[in-house]
């Protein structure tokens, strides 16, 4: 909860659940990615990516890029912002996790 409130609080861009999966599937698991497989893997439809990644486009933390070997075929590829961005995330995390209080046993437990 604290790294939650924390994120709110940092001025980041708020990222909804499903733009926040999208964006850690393409950062941790190797690509390459396409819609079609992004959608496939978090089964959802090809038009929830599409909106998601154009959001997370606008942000700079992700590229659609087009294959040069075949046209048709566009690929979302990471960058330097979104990795920036995830890192940040990251931090946020450990560094409260590393001040969260020990669960004290209630009596009537």
């Amino acid at each position: 909860m604290e790294a939650l409130v924390a994120y709110v609080r940092s001025g980041q861009p708020d990222l909804t659940n499903r733009q926040m999966a999208l964006l850690l599937l393409v950062y941790r698991t190797d690509g390459p990615h396409t819609v079609r497989g992004l959608a496939g893997t978090l089964s959802v439809s090809k038009p929830v990516i599409t909106r998601a990644l154009n959001t997370l486009g606008r942000l700079g933390y992700l590229r659609r890029e087009r294959d040069e070997r075949d046209r048709r075929n566009i690929f979302v590829t990471r960058t330097n912002l979104g990795a920036e961005f995830l890192e940040g995330f990251r931090r946020c995390i450990a560094g409260k996790e590393r001040r969260r209080p020990q669960l004290v046993r209630s009596e009537q437990a």
